[in-house]
């Protein structure tokens, strides 16, 4: 029994130990990356609702957020992309909000 609780206490140190380990901060770079990927899904998700904003990527909008965030990274500026991917990535989720909450929305013509 003594054995079996030495060995449980040693494990739990053990344990203890591995969780306080400092890990190593990410780079802009991997920020960007891990950033990137997570704005693209929520866009993806606000598209498959037609509730993609028109700033996030279209065509006809001048600010084009992901677009522009995609080629402040690989001009090296790392901190202007995240902070686009940041309002890509909100705008999305907004927009998908928005085509959820009015999805029955329309006219009702009742009594007709």
């Amino acid at each position: 029994m003594k054995k079996l609780i030495m060995t449980l206490g040693l494990a739990l140190l053990i344990a203890g130990c591995n969780a306080t380990t400092p890990s190593k901060p990410m780079s802009l770079k991997e920020q960007y990356e891990a950033k990137l990927a997570a704005t693209q899904a929520a866009v993806e998700k606000a598209a498959s609702v037609e509730g993609e904003w028109r700033d996030i990527r279209w065509k006809k909008s001048k600010k084009k957020y992901l677009p522009s965030a995609i080629k402040a990274a690989e001009a090296g500026d790392y901190e202007k992309a995240l902070k686009l991917l940041d309002i890509a990535e909100f705008q999305a989720k907004m927009g998908y909000q928005q085509a959820m909450a009015e999805k029955n929305a329309g006219p009702h013509l009742y009594g007709m």
